[in-house]
């Protein structure tokens, strides 16, 4: 019989990493999650530009295509945490996680197309969710990697991603709605499989690159002072890096022109707010000039790397305020734990459209009602209410798949992959 239970348990719920010891990575991780949702939160209920001109919001520069790439991070972090942390799961214990990942993801994905049922044709946001339960189970194959390896993929996705969506994205069926529901999987399965791996607002390919970096990052020892530093570090060079490369090719050598030229009916206005905003959808294809760009949600290479280095200084600065100023973070702490409670909250008031008529004041409400719901609901029963489904039925099969291959006989030990 097992001396500390109660320990261990803890333990597995934290990915089998002593709680006390990764408590203070755990805090930052849900703060990060819970500032991807703020962030979220900002570009739904507000404005991307001034009425009087086309010039960005400061939340829309500070937070467009970031927060959701963020919420892709983390989630790679999470599926690190879940499968072992710095010492992954192997054999029979990683196929019972990859079981449990899997329900998670496809209950997720359950969440996402009914929401999408209230979405009106002319949506205020484009539902994450359905694409967020898709990578998980992408990720799955990946859960066994060292973390250099899951680099190296990571940077496979993002620069093979956005080439495959601009050779590819005009041969594939056009999908109907931004946010599918049930019925888009019986009338148009090939479209919305598309949309969800190539022509959607978050397409897997290009977003894997994010969880599989997070997925790496949650295999070293976060709690490391070195480690915090150098993700603050290479995150804010990375992000310093594609936009400075970005502008010299646009700019420095005639990529502006070159765009400006390539299609017939386009304008220097237009070409103007595609660089600052991105495209209503996939970009132009009329020349490989367009990968240059690095707006949001453009799913360039520079734009991903953008984002990928905002994310990791993200996570990284987080990290080291968590160190000194955890207490200070429980509000975003707080909402970073319910945060598929939250946000499909969200979803449901945002498919009202009521907040057009004051979008800074429902934004506002929307930030305070969250923390203050996160605040009482974490102390009085800890996890959200979907997350404890979600949970529950993740770790149910965890359990069983597990507790069927002990009946087999023990399992041999295997190398690490990658």
């Amino acid at each position: 019989m097992n001396d500390h239970p109660t320990r261990d348990r803890a333990a597995e719920a934290t990915g089998g990493l002593d709680p006390r010891r990764s408590a203070g990575r755990l805090v930052a991780v849900d703060a990060a999650r819970g500032l991807a949702l703020v962030g979220l939160t900002a570009v739904h209920f507000l404005p991307q530009s001034y009425p009087d001109n086309d010039r960005p919001t400061l939340s829309w520069l500070l937070f467009a295509g970031d927060s959701a790439a963020l919420f892709a991070l983390l989630a790679g972090v999470s599926l690190a945490f879940s499968t072992g942390g710095r010492r992954p799961r192997r054999g029979r214990d990683l196929t019972a996680a990859r079981a449990g990942i899997a329900v998670r993801a496809l209950l997720i994905m359950v969440v996402g197309l009914t929401v999408d049922y209230l979405m009106p044709a002319d949506p205020p946001a484009v539902n994450i969710l359905v694409h967020y339960g898709l990578f998980f189970l992408l990720a799955l194959p990946f859960l066994g990697l060292r973390p250099r390896t899951l680099l190296l993929c990571a940077g496979g996705f993002l620069l093979a991603g956005p080439f495959l969506i601009h050779w590819l994205g005009d041969l594939v069926p056009e999908h109907s709605s931004a946010n599918p529901t049930f019925a888009h999987l019986v009338t148009e399965p090939a479209a919305l499989f598309w949309q969800l791996t190539l022509t959607g607002t978050y397409p897997a390919v290009t977003y894997l690159s994010y969880l599989l970096a997070g997925l790496a990052f949650g295999r070293l020892n976060l709690k490391g002072l070195r480690v915090q530093a150098r993700l603050l570090a290479v995150g804010l060079g990375l992000a310093a890096l594609a936009k400075l490369v970005s502008w010299v090719l646009l700019y420095g050598m005639d990529g502006y022109n070159v765009l400006l030229y390539s299609i017939v009916s386009l304008t220097r206005a237009d070409l103007d707010h595609i660089i600052v905003f991105g495209g209503d959808g996939p970009l132009p294809t009329s020349s490989l000039w367009w990968q240059v760009l690095s707006a949001p949600h453009a799913n360039t290479p520079l734009s991903v790397a953008w984002s990928l280095g905002v994310s990791t200084a993200v996570l990284g600065a987080l990290l080291l305020a968590g160190r000194e100023f955890g207490k200070w973070l429980l509000p975003l702490t707080a909402m970073g734990t319910m945060t598929l409670t939250l946000y499909t909250g969200q979803l449901v008031l945002l498919s009202t459209e009521v907040h057009y008529s004051s979008p800074l004041l429902w934004f506002v409400a929307c930030l305070v009602v969250s923390a203050l719901v996160a605040l009482a609901w974490r102390h009085a029963f800890g996890r959200g209410p979907l997350e404890r489904v979600v949970s529950a039925a993740a770790h149910a099969t965890t359990r069983a798949v597990a507790d069927r291959g002990t009946s087999r006989g023990p399992d041999l030990p295997r190398k690490p992959l990658g």
